[in-house]
């Protein structure tokens, strides 16, 4: 992480392996020197009776070669959702002893149950809007760019500091997933209300598989009571009425995979999957960016002199500082060896992206900021694969003309006193706010 960073949170960095925690409270501030310790001794670091079962264990991946080897072959490294979605499939019903299913679990089992499903699901309904199609949405967004840059230019013209997170990185997805959608820009309130409920349990969730409590549990669904109605009032009026926009498009289109349209409620799995996916990881990148580019002086005139440059730094950006660390999200099918560690049959995996993104045997000089990276879009902050995240291709795009109007908009960018640099729990490095200094052009 930055010196900045470092020199804040120097006290509780661990100093051997036995003192690796990825998952114990406060240990979001010591990732990276954790990562050091576990690329050196323990690349596979087993979690001893925490898999799916208390008679099983998981295993922490942290080379880059083996987060790939998972992410690539869907058949011998299953979703662990892949076996909830069996369950389902062979009961026939959603099981009443797990609390947590949400909208988005059941559009799976119905939609995209399969890896071509899945392929197909992707191609037909998300990558027109959010996945390649997304550049229809370029001057959208360059709207809201420079609507937040004129209230950051007015702070910084009165030599006011300006929050870049709650001001710019947090408000940003925010909106251009509204327009998206189709939905008004005065109901963002609920949406971050719905967005924050829905990743409760990746930053309050305890060990790698993100348990809440069952007090946790019961608010999370208290704030999003209202999202499924919600939906479906959308819905209904854009089957009416339909517009330009992505949830009209759900209500209108043959899904040529199942040969038929959509229901509301799979209509609404698809959304819900939109909001959990659309506004934390772009919000979170911002914010990173906006820090390396604070502790490496020479990097902002350099961009803005050379603006073909922006999208390795962006990529570089999300190599150096993943927005989503890792999750636990698959198992193995057979018996397996990773870095001459035996991975039995049925083991959870838990694939730590931002560790392998920083591994020393795929990147040079890993921790450095190299606008001529060769490849610069091989890390993994998406995934790769079948799986890999169907917004990446609009947070990209989000991201490019975030910088590309900002570098305009300002000359000068650096820390304002007052910065804590602290980050939210859980598996995504986010933080909570960030104070900065800006030099208008």
């Amino acid at each position: 992480m930055g010196e900045a960073v470092l020199q804040e949170t120097a006290g509780g960095a661990p100093r051997s392996l036995d003192e690796v925690d990825l998952f114990a409270p406060g240990a979001q501030e010591h990732w990276y020197e954790a990562y050091a310790i576990l690329h050196a001794e323990a690349p596979v670091q087993r979690l001893a009776g925490e898999g799916l079962t208390p008679d099983s264990d998981a295993f922490v991946l942290t080379k880059y070669e083996d987060v790939r080897r998972v992410v690539m072959d869907w058949d011998r490294f299953p979703p662990t959702l892949s076996l909830l979605v069996a369950q389902i499939q062979q009961s026939g019903q959603m099981p009443a002893h797990i609390p947590d299913i949400d909208a988005m679990v059941a559009s799976i089992v119905s939609l995209r149950p399969t890896p071509e499903l899945w392929r197909a699901h992707r191609k037909e309904l998300t990558d027109p809007w959010v996945g390649p199609g997304c550049t229809r949405h370029a001057g959208m967004i360059a709207g809201h760019v420079e609507d937040l840059i004129a209230g950051l230019r007015a702070k910084a013209r009165a030599g006011e500091p300006v929050d870049f997170v709650a001001e710019f990185a947090r408000p940003l997805p925010q909106r251009v997933m509204a327009d998206v959608l189709g939905f008004p820009q005065e109901d963002i309130p609920r949406l971050e209300q719905w967005g924050n409920a829905q990743v409760m349990s990746y930053v309050v969730g305890t060990t790698h598989k993100n348990i809440l409590t069952p007090e946790q549990t019961q608010e999370k669904f208290r704030l999003l009571a209202g999202m499924k109605e919600y939906v479906a009032e959308q819905t209904r009026e854009k089957r009416s009425r339909p517009r330009d926009d992505m949830v009209s498009f759900l209500t209108q289109v043959e899904y040529q995979a199942l040969g038929r349209k959509l229901t509301d409620d799979e209509i609404n799995g698809v959304v819900y999957a939109m909001v959990i996916g659309g506004l934390e990881t772009t919000q979170y990148a911002l914010a990173e960016q906006a820090q390396l580019l604070c502790e490496r002086p020479g990097l902002l005139p350099r961009l803005r002199d050379d603006r073909a440059a922006i999208r390795t730094f962006i990529e570089e950006g999300m190599r150096l500082r993943s927005p989503t660390q890792g999750l636990s999200t698959r198992i193995c099918a057979q018996d397996e060896v990773f870095q001459g560690v035996h991975v039995p049959a049925g083991s959870m995996l838990h694939l730590r992206w931002a560790a392998a993104n920083i591994d020393a045997d795929e990147f040079e000089d890993p921790l450095e900021l190299k606008l001529d990276r060769k490849a610069a879009t091989r890390h993994l902050a998406f995934s790769q694969g079948p799986r890999s995240c169907p917004g990446s291709n609009l947070s990209r795009l989000e991201q490019t003309i975030a910088w590309d109007r900002l570098l305009d908009a300002f000359v000068g960018m650096e820390y304002a006193p007052g910065n804590d640099f602290r980050h939210q729990g859980g598996i995504m490095l986010g933080i909570y706010r960030l104070l900065l200094n800006l030099t208008p052009a």
